[in-house]
């Protein structure tokens, strides 16, 4: 379990982003963006917009459920990368690389950018924007309001509705 937080806001999370951008202006250009779901879904977006990048595809692999490892799972392969020549991977984080391993041996020719990144992940991405350290949890904006809010299906479910 992570040792320490740092809470990343909204005016954060777009500022890191549009310098990760700026980082792949002169890398391009790319005929399409692959969004690493879930993470990786609001800064692709971000992206694409400075980038004038339209093709965005995703692809979602399962490797945790907040702070809880499992083996990963692809549960939507991109359809329309190939082997990811002229794409470029984003996502919001590369922790310890579980899930960009997976990731490249699905796109090996493509450029992998990530907005954070800790030093256990750090091989597997080409362009980042901020050294986080590895026992640092990172609390995004979707994932907070004064702390922790679990996702609404998640508080349904409990019989409390408390989650």
């Amino acid at each position: 379990m992570a040792e320490r937080y740092w809470t990343v806001t909204w005016d954060t999370l777009h500022r890191d982003t549009r310098t990760l951008a700026e980082r792949l202006v002169n890398i391009g250009p790319f005929k399409g963006i692959v969004a690493v779901t879930r993470g990786g879904l609001i800064p692709a977006a971000i992206v694409a917009r400075e980038l004038g990048v339209r093709l965005i595809e995703t692809v979602s692999v399962v490797t945790y459920n907040e702070e809880q490892l499992g083996a990963p799972v692809v549960v939507k392969a991109p359809a329309a990368a190939g082997t990811g020549a002229g794409f470029l991977v984003v996502d919001d984080l590369v922790d310890t690389g579980t899930t960009m391993r997976v990731v490249r041996d699905l796109l090996p020719d493509a450029h992998f950018a990530c907005v954070y990144a800790k030093p256990k992940g750090r091989p597997l991405i080409d362009s980042f924007v901020t050294d986080v350290s590895q026992d640092t949890w990172i609390l995004f904006p979707w994932d907070t309001a004064l702390g922790f809010v679990p996702p609404l299906l998640r508080r349904s479910e409990s019989p409390d509705g408390a989650g």
